[in-house]
């Protein structure tokens, strides 16, 4: 049984005036039984109901509008993470995240790979170990460094920072999972051992400035790490502050259509908006138009919250499918994305979606890449 007055202490749910604003604004919902208004209003009125009814919980995807929308600032989908973790904790952990935790603890990562496979992707580009000495920390998501359908977009930053005449290594066999996901899944304690292990890895290689392929990756080290000995840029940001100071110029031109999806871990969590676009608006010959649904008000792609690895009980909801509609009504060819989960989830909509002839999903840094 939940301990309720601990979950409306933790979480600050006294706060809540039943506006039902978290609800109407989560993307999952209206295809869903999770309802977070009514959640929160459950848990307020002490009612017990064991956790392993609450399959709803793994819908989310903690892209987090109901806490952007919420006007007394109660975060549902932080929420939500706390309820997973009881649920974990209590020893009913959904058997599809079984596998990629258990990986995630032996192997460094939750694809279930091998740790001495995790720096194939980087074959033939000579590239150095940071502890070597280098400028900036190329930090790969566990998705790019593995997935070959994502392993592309670090290759081409490889590239990008090279012609821009950037110092730039990598921790080799010594980067893992950064716990992004693993905290969200509610496994708060591996979260803690990878955070704990991974500071001491960066120390170790005396890391000053990380750059992470992800928004999941930039996100969790630059808010859940505590405070950090080093920097931690998402490599739009990067790729933008070398385009303003000259120092990435462009000998190509791409004649395109580009339009832009706000990771929400990048834009809706840190607020990062204006570095992606300014990047894709500085590419040659192309023309950038956003989606009618951008920035604050963009529609999650579904990946986050490990439902990379579960598919929850809204197994029919593919927000992605809705995006490349919404993508193809600006007139784009292009629809650029700056996270593998992005990457991933609206290519396989491109393909469900039959549109595989009039849209394209590329990374920025595939993109910038064609263009040097």
């Amino acid at each position: 049984m939940l301990d309720t007055e601990t979950l409306v202490e933790q979480f600050g749910l006294l706060a809540c005036i039943q506006c039902g604003k978290c609800t109407g604004g989560c993307p999952i919902s209206p295809k869903s039984a999770l309802n977070p208004r009514a959640l929160i209003y459950q848990i307020l009125r002490g009612e017990e109901f064991e956790l392993v009814a609450r399959d709803e919980l793994w819908d989310c995807t903690t892209c987090s509008t109901c806490g952007m929308r919420c006007p007394k600032g109660v975060k549902a989908y932080d929420l939500i993470i706390g309820l997973r973790a009881q649920w974990i904790e209590s020893g009913k952990i959904p058997q599809t995240l079984r596998a990629p935790l258990t990986a995630t603890l032996n192997q460094g990562n939750p694809l279930v790979l091998a740790r001495e496979d995790r720096t194939l992707w980087a074959d033939g580009l000579g590239i150095k170990n940071v502890a070597d000495g280098a400028e900036i920390t190329l930090f790969t998501c566990c998705e790019n460094a593995y997935d070959p359908r994502v392993q592309p977009m670090p290759k081409a930053l490889v590239n990008i920072f090279r012609a821009a005449n950037v110092d730039v290594g990598t921790l080799g066999m010594d980067e893992q999972c950064c716990g992004s996901e693993i905290r969200r899944i509610g496994e708060a304690g591996l979260f803690e051992y990878l955070r704990d292990d991974n500071i001491e890895k960066f120390k170790a290689a005396n890391v000053k400035k990380l750059v992470t392929t992800s928004p999941h990756c930039y996100n969790v080290y630059h808010n859940e790490y505590g405070k950090n000995e080093f920097s931690v840029e998402h490599y739009t940001q990067t790729l933008a502050h070398l385009i303003a100071d000259d120092k990435l110029k462009f000998g190509k031109k791409l004649a395109a259509t580009i339009t832009y999806q706000d990771p929400c871990f990048l834009g809706k969590q840190n607020g990062v908006y204006d570095e992606p676009r300014a990047v894709l608006k500085a590419i040659p010959g192309s023309k950038f138009i956003d989606m009618d649904r951008s920035r604050e008000r963009s529609v999650c792609c579904e990946g986050g919250g490990g439902r990379m690895w579960l598919e929850g009980t809204n197994t029919k909801v593919r927000l992605a499918n809705d995006r490349i509609n919404q993508a193809l009504e600006t007139g784009a060819n292009i629809l650029a994305t700056a996270c593998p989960f992005c990457f991933l989830t609206l290519s396989d909509a491109v393909i469900a979606t039959g549109n595989e002839d009039k849209i394209k999903v590329m990374d920025i840094a595939q993109i910038v890449n064609q263009v040097i």
